[in-house]
């Protein structure tokens, strides 16, 4: 899973600011509940001292251990008795004074072991979550919300179906794809048809709810994306040339990509380039990739060059979209 930096730095900042958080809200209790009974104070350093005292007793040669050691023992739970009814007596719970961390599975460090822990990975999901926005509008935008009352039930010319039986179809199988994603049989999309009739929005879908599984997720479009593998190739020792190097990665060692609009960039000798290293480095780490584009696969396969349209024809499964444009209907509705 690779999170982008950004992403992993803010989410790990959140997590930090909890656990200082947590802190101050145990010594604001300690406080408290040392103002209000002040005998609280003494018996914690006391409580303190029997562990040093264990330590050095452990330590010492030539006398009885044992015996030094129950002695400390009995002391201890007579304090940790007087403590106990302290507390009772003013009402407070023993764990607001002693710091439970937020996540008791990693102690609010984000890590088990080598392995991101769940609540760190929730925070990464809602900071990429935040990302996608910017660029989806995700406000609105989920699978609840997808209207097919647009499409018509007249069935299309040259397709043998309406636009609402096509669109039911394929809102199933993005629907599966993202619920299901890793486990489903499609691996890798490629939604194909005019504009105005879903492929964004449809998407900004699979972007929030993989997002909301836990995975990386990058969404851009074709053009901003051959612009940062150019950047990368022809820019040297810049600012920029660094962020174009890390988008490159982004784009290719994340859980899924979302590649907009493919077509609307100007097809360059780069382009051909940087798409068939996109395209087959994602193929051969087994990655995902959802393609949306204006263009028909037929129209890939005379675009460009052989290498790419073999990939994307045999590797990913082509959604059509058809019927008429979604964006003026609904303007008509206004």
């Amino acid at each position: 899973m690779g999170y982008d930096q950004n992403v992993l730095r803010r989410a790990a900042a959140r997590l930090e600011e909890r656990r200082r958080e947590g802190e101050l809200r145990t010594e604001r209790a300690r406080r408290d509940a040392y103002a209000r009974q002040p005998r609280l104070a003494q018996l914690d350093r006391q409580l303190q001292g029997t562990m040093a005292e264990l330590i050095q007793a452990s330590l010492r040669r030539g006398e009885d251990m044992g015996a030094a050691v129950q002695d400390i023992r009995e002391r201890n739970l007579a304090l940790q008795r007087e403590r106990q009814k302290l507390l009772d007596d003013i009402g407070v719970d023993p764990q607001a004074l002693e710091g439970q961390p937020f996540c008791k599975l990693c102690g609010d460090t984000g890590w088990r072991g080598a392995n991101m822990c769940s609540c760190l990975r929730e925070l990464c999901a809602q900071e990429q979550i935040k990302d996608l926005s910017k660029l989806l509008d995700l406000g609105g935008q989920s699978f609840d919300s997808f209207r097919l009352d647009y499409y018509s039930q007249t069935p299309w010319p040259g397709r043998g179906a309406s636009p609402r039986e096509n669109m039911e179809l394929v809102y199933e199988v993005c629907l599966n794809y993202a619920q299901k994603f890793g486990r489903f049989y499609f691996k890798n999309l490629f939604l194909s048809g005019p504009p105005g009739l879903g492929k964004t929005f449809l998407s900004a879908c699979i972007a929030r709810t993989v997002s909301e599984s836990g995975r990386s997720v990058v969404y851009d479009t074709a053009g901003s994306i051959f612009a940062q593998f150019e950047a990368r190739k022809f820019q040297r020792d810049t600012a920029d040339a660094q962020e174009a190097r890390d988008d490159t990665r982004r784009y290719l060692a994340c859980d899924l990509l979302i590649l907009d609009d493919l077509g609307s960039e100007l097809t360059t000798q780069f382009v051909q380039s940087a798409l068939y290293e996109l395209v087959n480095t994602r193929l051969v780490a087994g990655r995902h990739t959802v393609i949306s584009s204006n263009l028909t696969m037929e129209e890939v396969a005379r675009r460009y060059a052989p290498q790419i349209a073999s990939r994307l024809e045999g590797e990913y499964h082509v959604l059509h979209f058809f019927g008429d444009d979604i964006r003026l209907l609904r303007k008509k509705r206004l």
